[in-house]
């Protein structure tokens, strides 16, 4: 487990590196890799641990409930029982979660936040995906999306769907088109949602 942490983090080093056209393929497959869900480690660890060991291995962070710091290296994920750490928060930022990874997330029941901000792969499958966990769609209170270039109008309106959903923060995203439609679509669904938008 360690000497995989070590190595992930240096690949995810390597990925600032100028690179050829034809390495984008790799990272690519790479990325797929850190993506793969294994259903019998979800089911021998339990999904808050399996969720936390996919979402620090492509580079995000997550903040476990009662707890105010951030967990972010994979070799130091904590030990002990493993019903004890249960993820509350989840920051994305710059990591290469993609929808194939989004299975791990099925049973979080506590998660209130997610931040995805600089998420190449984040696409509207990825928030129509997220949008539909029953889970998710009780707990979440607040969630950020910033500069994913992927994300659609589609995606966005997908998210009505998180019915406890407190706060929406929208920015920096270029495939957003009908701002208007939006604000309409959640004033409706969810009148109390604090909806704050810098959009083009």
């Amino acid at each position: 487990m360690m000497l995989f942490g070590k190595i992930s983090q240096q690949l995810c080093g390597l990925k600032k590196l100028p690179w050829s056209h034809d390495s984008r393929y790799f990272w690519g497959w790479l990325n797929a890799v850190f993506n793969k869900v294994d259903h019998d480690r979800i089911r021998d660890v339990g999904p808050d641990r399996a969720a936390s060991e996919w979402l620090l291995r492509c580079g995000a962070m997550v903040r476990y409930h009662g707890q105010e710091r951030w967990q972010k290296d994979y070799n130091h994920l904590p030990t002990g029982p493993l019903d004890k750490y249960k993820i509350q928060a989840i920051d994305a930022t710059d990591s290469c979660i993609m929808s194939i990874g989004f299975d791990h997330m099925e049973g979080l029941q506590y998660v209130e936040k997610i931040r995805l901000c600089k998420c190449h792969y984040i696409e509207d499958g990825c928030l129509e995906r997220l949008s539909q966990l029953e889970n998710l769609q009780k707990s979440m209170l607040e969630m950020e999306i910033i500069s994913c270039g992927n994300v659609t109008d589609k995606g966005i309106i997908a998210l009505h769907h998180f019915r406890n959903l407190k706060y929406l923060f929208l920015s920096d995203l270029p495939g957003v088109k009908e701002k208007e439609k939006i604000v309409q679509a959640f004033k409706t669904s969810l009148p109390s949602l604090e909806l704050k938008l810098d959009l083009k």
